[in-house]
């Protein structure tokens, strides 16, 4: 399919769909920006048909820029000149956020009454073989799947104080991903789709 291809971002009048996912905003009094000022940040720097989901830092996009190295790059940038902070983005096409839901692991997701299920995004060039290198695992507690370009991972609620994920906070890799449960994954997917059905 066309829209498969990236370097088909041009083709589209107003370009190809993204998602960006700002890292360590709003969180402990840190960092805090608002989504009115976060949207307009965007909007000014020339990306269309902009908005934004919940306060962890979601910004849905359009831009004609089809590569994500140097999208990615012009959004950090973007955001520490207006916001002064040291910003670091993931940014995800709607073709890859597509994928990343769809070829989850089997059953991921499916009990949140029992598991807290998380979607780790790496930032490149880190893939997720790499990122599974240093991740490690509670046994009977955690469970961890590679995929391409993020890391499922997910926790028994009832020993969730004794889940290993939150000392990935400590590791080098931390820098180069960012992480969002589940319902928000599917819930941003959800919108994408909308947004371009939309157009």
């Amino acid at each position: 399919m066309p829209g498969d291809d990236p370097a088909s971002a041009s083709a589209h009048p107003y370009g190809k769909r993204y998602l960006a996912l700002l890292r360590g905003i709003n969180v402990g009094g840190k960092n805090l920006i608002k989504m009115p000022a976060l949207k307009a940040c965007f909007e000014n720097h020339g990306f269309t048909d902009v908005a934004t989901y919940i306060q962890s830092g979601n910004v849905l996009f359009q831009s004609t820029e089809s590569n994500l190295e140097r999208l990615t790059n012009d959004i950090e940038k973007a955001l520490s000149d207006e916001f002064k902070y040291a910003s670091r983005v993931v940014v995800v096409s709607h073709e890859q956020l597509k994928a990343a839901v769809q070829r989850a692991p089997k059953g991921f997701g499916t009990n949140p009454a029992e598991y807290r299920y998380d979607v780790l995004f790496l930032k490149t060039p880190l893939t997720a073989d790499e990122a599974m290198k240093s991740i490690t695992t509670k046994p009977g507690v955690d469970e961890v799947w590679a995929g391409k370009r993020v890391v499922y991972f997910s926790k028994l609620i009832s020993k969730a104080s004794q889940s290993y994920l939150t000392r990935i906070i400590g590791l080098p890799i931390y820098q180069s991903m960012t992480i969002r449960n589940w319902n928000t994954t599917t819930k941003l997917l959800a919108l994408m789709d909308a947004g371009a059905e939309n157009q």
